[in-house]
C-alpha cells in the first residue's frame, strides 16, 4: 500500500495507522501520538459537588471551590487609641482540582485568589498503597495543630485563635509519612520552605543567590488517641506534637537568621498586628511543642490546645507560649462528625431540612513576652453562630471582645497608653496606667457568608 498521510487532532500519521484506528474505535492517541489507556467515567453531583469517577472505582476526580466573603465592624475602644478600620473583604477564593489516578495514588493542586493575589496553596503526591499507611510529597500543611489543618470550611469561628497563627507551622514544602490503625494515629515530616507568592520565591532565591545560604529544614512529629474511633455518636481525642526547626530562607536576606512573631486579633480586616516581637537575632533553631484534646457527645463539642515555643539563640533563649478552648453544640438536632483518619472535627450533620445553627464560645490567650522581648499578650473572648443552610451554604456570625496588655505596641506603634501629661503614647515605659494595665481592648462584630462546590 502506498504510504500518504492524513491530519488527525493535531497529528500527522501515516494512512495505515489511522485506518487502523478506525477499524479499532477503541484506541486513542495522546498530543505525542502515544496510544493510551481508557476508561469509562460516570459523573454525578454528590453533595453538589462534580465529580467524575471509572466504574471500578480506581480512578476519581473532582473540583473543590470555596467563596467565603466577611465583614467586621469594631467599636468599644478608648477614643485616645488607633482607629480600627471597619470593612469587607473576600477572605478566600479557592480553586482546588483533586484526583485519584489509581487505586493508590492521590493528586490535588489547589489556589486561591482572595482580594484578587494569587497564591498557591496545596500541590500534593500522596501514595497509600501500604496498608494503614500514606506517604505524601509537595506543598501541604504540617501535621501539628488540630485547628490549623482543619479546613478553613469547617472552622467553628471565622477565624483561628491567636495561638495556632503564630506557633502552629502551616504549609511548606516537604515530605510526610502517617500512620493510622484502631485508636492510633501518628505523623512524620520532613519540611522545608514557604511557598505560597512571589515575595517568599524571590527571597529564596536571593539568599541563594548573593549569600549561598542553605534553605533550612523542620522535622514535625504529631501521635492521637482516640477510644471510640468507631463511634459515631460520641468520641474523644488526645494528642501530642513536637516540631523542631532551623532558619528558613523565605524571609528577607536583612531577617535570616531571625525568627518573628506576630499576629492579629481578630479578622484578616483589621490589618493591625498588636502582639509582635520584632525580630530575634541570631536563632540557631526553635522548638514547638504541646498537646490538643477534643471531644463530642451527640450534638455538643470541645477542643482545647496548648503550644509552647522555645527558641535557641546565640544569646540568650526564649520561651513563649498560649492556648485556647473553645466549646459547641447544635440547637436543632444536628450531630457532630469527627475525621479519626485526620483527628480533626468535619462538617456536622443537620437536624432540621432546612439547616441547623450552631452555638460556639471559645477563649485563647497568647504570652509573647520573654524577659527582654516584650511582644505583648493578649486574650479574646469570643462567641459566635454558625448556619448550616445545606451541604453547601455557611453563614457565620462572630462576636468577639479583645483585651491586650501594655507591651502589645505593633513594634512600638501602637497607642497603649497615656504618658504623665495625659498624652497618648506608644511606650510602654512611660505608661502611666498601672501594673497590669494599660493596653487596647475593643469590641468586634463579624459575619461570613460562604459557599462551597
Amino acid at each position: 500500500m502506498r504510504k500518504s498521510t492524513i491530519l488527525t487532532l493535531g497529528l500527522t500519521l501515516p494512512l495505515t495507522t489511522a485506518v487502523c484506528a478506525q477499524e479499532n474505535d477503541s484506541v486513542r492517541y495522546n498530543q505525542y501520538g502515544v496510544a493510551v489507556d481508557r476508561q469509562e467515567l460516570q459523573s454525578e453531583a454528590r453533595n453538589n459537588v462534580l465529580v467524575f469517577e471509572s466504574k471500578n472505582r480506581d480512578y476519581k476526580f473532582w473540583f473543590d471551590n470555596r467563596v467565603q466573603v466577611d465583614g467586621a465592624t469594631f467599636f468599644g475602644k478608648d477614643r485616645d487609641f488607633d482607629d480600627i478600620g471597619n470593612g469587607i473583604s473576600l477572605r478566600r477564593v479557592r480553586f482546588a482540582m483533586k484526583a485519584k489516578v489509581t487505586k493508590n495514588w492521590y493528586g490535588e493542586i489547589d489556589v486561591d485568589f482572595a482580594d484578587g493575589l494569587f497564591e498557591l496553596k496545596d500541590a500534593i503526591i500522596e501514595y497509600d498503597g501500604i496498608r494503614n499507611m500514606a506517604f505524601k510529597a509537595g506543598n501541604f500543611k504540617e501535621d501539628f495543630s488540630m485547628e490549623e489543618t482543619t479546613s478553613s470550611r469547617y472552622l467553628g469561628f471565622i477565624e483561628r485563635p491567636m495561638v495556632t497563627k503564630v506557633f502552629a507551622p502551616s504549609r511548606h514544602v516537604g515530605i510526610q509519612g502517617e500512620y493510622l490503625r484502631d485508636h492510633f494515629r501518628a505523623s512524620l515530616g520532613m519540611f522545608f520552605q514557604t511557598i505560597a507568592g512571589s515575595e517568599e520565591v524571590t527571597n529564596v532565591q536571593d539568599n541563594n543567590k548573593d549569600y549561598g545560604r542553605d534553605q533550612g529544614y523542620s522535622f514535625t512529629g504529631k501521635a492521637g488517641w482516640m477510644p471510640y474511633s468507631s463511634d459515631r455518636m460520641k468520641g474523644f481525642y488526645l494528642g501530642a506534637k513536637a516540631s523542631y526547626r532551623t532558619p528558613k530562607t523565605d524571609v528577607a536576606t536583612g531577617d535570616y537568621g531571625g525568627v518573628r512573631y506576630s499576629t492579629r486579633n481578630a479578622t484578616s480586616i483589621n490589618r493591625k498586628k498588636y502582639l509582635d516581637t520584632d525580630v530575634i537575632k541570631g536563632v540557631d533553631h526553635e522548638w514547638f511543642y504541646g498537646g490538643e484534646t477534643a471531644g463530642y457527645y451527640g450534638p455538643a463539642r470541645f477542643q482545647a490546645e496548648w503550644i509552647g515555643c522555645h527558641v535557641s539563640t546565640n544569646a540568650s533563649p526564649y520561651n513563649f507560649n498560649g492556648w485556647y478552648f473553645q466549646a459547641g453544640t447544635m440547637l436543632f438536632g444536628g450531630k457532630q462528625r469527627f475525621n479519626v483518619a485526620e483527628g480533626e472535627f468535619t462538617q456536622p450533620s443537620r437536624g432540621k431540612k432546612w439547616g441547623d445553627v450552631e452555638l460556639m464560645v471559645r477563649y485563647d490567650y497568647l504570652n509573647l513576652n520573654n524577659k527582654n522581648v516584650y511582644g505583648g499578650a493578649g486574650e479574646n473572648f469570643t462567641a459566635g453562630l454558625n448556619f448550616y443552610v445545606n451541604n453547601n451554604v455557611k453563614f457565620v456570625l462572630n462576636y468577639q471582645y479583645s483585651n491586650d496588655d501594655r507591651y502589645a505596641n505593633g513594634k512600638g506603634k501602637l497607642v497603649i497608653g497615656h504618658d504623665a501629661s495625659g498624652k497618648p503614647t506608644t511606650d510602654y515605659t512611660k505608661a502611666v496606667e498601672a501594673k497590669g494595665k494599660g493596653g487596647i481592648n475593643y469590641h468586634m462584630l463579624a459575619v461570613r457568608c460562604e459557599i462551597d462546590f
